[in-house]
């Protein structure tokens, strides 16, 4: 398994090739890209500016591992209205589009969303409804991620939604093709399950793992924790994983710095890494 960190984790005013700079200095292989509003990478980005990304992460030693999104918390795919779930099959085509250029082949995606409790009025859509909307989502992208040789990475996030291992398994299953898979987040769960029951039941379907922690007691997003100060059982998490054989990315996802370090936010990327090679030492 090899060390990745989330562009999510760094101070958002500095630099990507700053990031790529201390990401590589802190002892991280590899570096997850995000598409973002704001870029470096975005919906209306050229194949050379996503090609100068590539190149700028290859200058600086470290390779790109993954590509994320957080444009789906606006975007739902499962959505009432079919302006907004248009906007999420751009956001997924974009995507798709990027990684064959960054040479990725695994991207992040949240296929729909039941509702949000961290999101100001969040629109609420009936499960069943989430659960057809977001199959159709899927597999209706599927032919252009198959020609790209891209996987569509469905990740456990907190959309009231697929909310058990389970659960995700059947979803991922239903499409029969390589290039779906699952984007596990291993803090993720600890609101309501046991990472290395999630870890156990999709084998082999997990794609790319997420590592950041929490604390139970907290109960709401505000619950997030450094590596390793939280409730995850880290040793039965990398028990789970080498007994499906997981040999891929461990990216780091601390969000955001500043509630972490008030001064000197990017201490938390060393912090982070040691508390890493800990983890996969166990």
């Amino acid at each position: 398994m090899r060390k990745s960190v989330s562009i999510w984790s760094f101070p958002a005013n500095l630099a990507l090739a700053d990031k790529l700079r201390l990401a590589r200095e802190a002892g991280f292989e590899g570096f997850e890209i995000d598409l973002s509003d704001d870029g470096p990478l975005t919906l209306n980005s050229s194949q050379k500016e996503i090609e100068a990304v590539r190149g700028l992460a290859e200058k600086i030693g470290v390779q790109l591992s993954g590509l994320a999104t957080g444009l789906y918390w606006s975007a739902n795919a499962a959505s009432n209205d079919p302006a907004v779930r248009t906007r999420a099959e751009m956001i997924l085509k974009k995507q798709i589009e990027a990684a064959r250029i960054l040479g990725l082949e695994a991207i992040l995606v949240v296929p729909g969303t039941v509702g949000a409790d961290f999101i100001p009025n969040c629109e609420i859509v009936p499960y069943d409804t989430a659960l057809r909307r977001a199959t159709d989502f899927i597999r209706a992208a599927l032919p252009q991620a198959e020609k790209c040789g891209v996987r569509i990475c469905i990740e456990n996030v907190w959309n009231k939604f697929l909310l058990s291992p389970l659960e995700m398994q059947r979803f991922v299953a239903q499409f029969d093709s390589e290039s779906v898979g699952v984007y596990f987040d291993v803090g993720n769960t600890l609101a309501f399950g046991y990472p290395e029951h999630w870890i156990n039941i999709l084998g082999g379907q997990i794609r790319r793992v997420h590592l950041k922690d929490y604390r139970r007691a907290v109960g709401s997003v505000d619950g997030f924790v450094e590596i390793l100060s939280g409730d995850v059982s880290w040793a039965a998490v990398m028990s789970a994983l080498r007994a499906i054989g997981y040999d891929g990315w461990l990216t780091a996802e601390m969000i955001p710095p500043i509630p972490f370090y008030k001064f000197a936010p990017e201490t938390l990327l060393f912090n982070t890494s040691r508390a890493m090679d800990a983890v996969m030492a166990l």
